[in-house]
């Protein structure tokens, strides 16, 4: 770029893009994407906001930005099915490169605000989300416009194609950070030189937690996900099985929380979460027809602050998606994590709590009642743990939105508005 192009990009207001999947019912990249978004609006009120997402509709009404879809067949009225259905879906995957690219002109820098994309910890297809990442990167990188890959999560991926765009994608972007240890080792590992980029933690930390809310006594939090195994061709042919076997298990653990006298709030991460919650609450109900509504409850919370806000009001949480288990350690409660991919268990051994996390992979009904009771016989001096790992994650994430601060300033001049901590 010529110093004559880069003074007129100061000159004129900056133009920030965020990229993902944001607001399309995934509790915590939304949380992620809120963060970001607050931060720009604190510390760089003149930036211009533009997205690119798969929630494109709810995004713009929340947050009054310009939002465009992500993928250009979401906007048809219906989708055909059998050949004519796959002729539109290739056009789509045409489309939305234009449609990328005319999204692009015009940016200073594209955000891609944490969230797992450079991972596959559940099934996924190289053609889905990961085409969609590195088309942008790579017509960001033609086009001039920085992109900044910001408290991101990553995972090995042996998955050829897959890894493919992935890696291609993370060379790509000029800006780099990661939520943990684990993601940086994994991008290294996959031929990324990874030297220079900061490791903070999840961004959402940097969030505040909500205050004054007491836990009611006796009661538990059950964090549920549609679970049907790992990004692998093993687990792919067993599906129906192990989202059966998952069932099975959360079913017979709810019951025996019911009968020991606990109440009992479930709780989602995503849209695709309440089925699975609306099933255990049949299944209770079923098994134990006169149970009272208060002992078993759906709390189907649609953003971070409400589901923090929920978790606070139990005593204990297990949970299986990573965002319950990081909402859960936020406000400070002790916490079983039911783990789909390594990044829970990174998490809860940075928080000292590396003993309750147990893989969803390995874990049988016995080892889940055992480690629950020995976690719930001992709240007390698990919760002061976490409250004090907590208190230096969100110092941490307060550095990572810092660090955001100079990329945007290096970029496009926005200094953090005077007086405010960047």
């Amino acid at each position: 770029m010529t110093a004559g192009v880069g003074r007129a990009r100061r000159r004129r207001r900056p133009t920030v893009g965020l990229f993902g999947q944001l607001g399309s019912g995934n509790v915590g990249n939304d949380a992620s994407m809120r963060t970001v978004v607050d931060h720009l609006r604190s510390r760089h009120p003149t930036v211009d906001l533009r997205v690119m997402t798969t929630g494109n509709h709810e995004v713009a009404d929340r947050y009054r930005v310009r939002a465009s879809p992500l993928h250009v067949v979401d906007a048809l009225p219906s989708r055909p099915h059998g050949a004519v259905g796959m002729l539109v879906r290739l056009w789509g995957k045409a489309a939305d490169v234009v449609a990328t690219v005319v999204w692009l002109v015009g940016l200073d820098v594209v955000i891609v605000p944490g969230m797992g994309v450079l991972e596959a910890s559940v099934p996924m297809w190289a053609w889905q989300f990961p085409f969609a990442l590195f088309t942008m990167c790579l017509a960001a990188r033609l086009l001039g416009v920085q992109v900044a890959l910001v408290g991101v999560g990553a995972q090995a991926v042996t998955q050829l194609p897959l890894r493919f765009l992935l890696v291609r994608s993370a060379r790509t972007a000029r800006y780099r950070s990661y939520r943990d240890e684990l993601s940086r080792t994994a991008m290294h590992d996959m031929g990324v030189d990874t030297s220079s980029d900061p490791v903070f933690c999840d961004m959402v930390f940097a969030l505040p937690v909500p205050v004054g809310v007491m836990p009611t006594p006796g009661c538990v939090g059950l964090g549920v996900m549609d679970y049907h195994g790992r990004n692998a061709a093993t687990d792919r042919r067993r599906d129906a099985e192990i989202h059966a076997s998952y069932l099975m298990m959360l079913s017979r653990f709810a019951l025996r929380l019911i009968d020991s006298g606990r109440s009992l709030r479930l709780f989602v991460g995503d849209r695709v979460d309440v089925e699975v919650a609306e099933h255990l609450l049949h299944e209770l109900r079923a098994a134990r027809p006169g149970l009272a509504d208060d002992r078993a409850v759906l709390v189907a919370a649609d953003d971070f602050d409400a589901l923090m806000t929920a978790m606070a009001q139990v005593e204990i949480v297990v949970a299986t998606r990573y965002h319950n288990v990081v909402a859960a350690l936020k406000v400070g409660k002790p916490t079983l994590s039911l783990g789909y991919a390594p990044k829970n268990a990174a998490m809860m051994e940075s928080f000292g709590q590396g003993r309750f996390a147990l893989a969803l992979a390995g874990v049988d009904f016995e080892q889940l009642c055992d480690r629950f009771d020995e976690l719930d016989a001992d709240r007390s001096a698990a919760a002061r743990a976490i409250e004090e790992s907590s208190a230096r994650y969100r110092t941490r994430a307060e550095e990572q939105l810092a660090d955001l601060s100079r990329l945007l300033e290096r970029r496009t001049g926005s200094s953090p508005r005077p007086g405010v901590p960047a």
